[in-house]
């Protein structure tokens, strides 16, 4: 079994036990979270939801807040003497799915 969820944005394929990292969102560390149900496959039965699946849910428990390793940014333009770095890291959330249910 497994779900298709939307989070900050972005649409994942999760199953019952796994771990991913997500946009950052505001819950403290071992609470318990609702997630948005786009689409649930049990099997052959699939159900899709317009936008979203009626009734379907996924529970998730958040394991800890971070931020990814740093994306370097470095423009330049030649022979005008013009060089910028930055840095970007970006923040986020891990989270355990633990059941779906449709």
């Amino acid at each position: 079994m497994y779900a298709v969820i939307k989070t900050g944005g972005k649409q994942y394929r999760v199953a019952p036990g796994e771990k991913i990292k997500v946009e950052q969102l505001p819950a403290d560390i071992g609470s318990q979270i609702t997630l948005d149900v786009l689409m649930v496959a049990d099997g052959d039965k699939v159900s899709i939801g317009a936008p979203l699946v009626a009734g379907a849910t996924v529970q998730a428990t958040v394991v800890s807040h971070g931020r990814h390793d740093k994306v370097h940014i470095f423009k330049m333009r030649r022979r005008k003497h013009y060089q910028r770095h930055g840095g970007h890291r970006q923040n986020y959330t891990e989270i355990q799915i633990g059941t779906i249910s449709a």
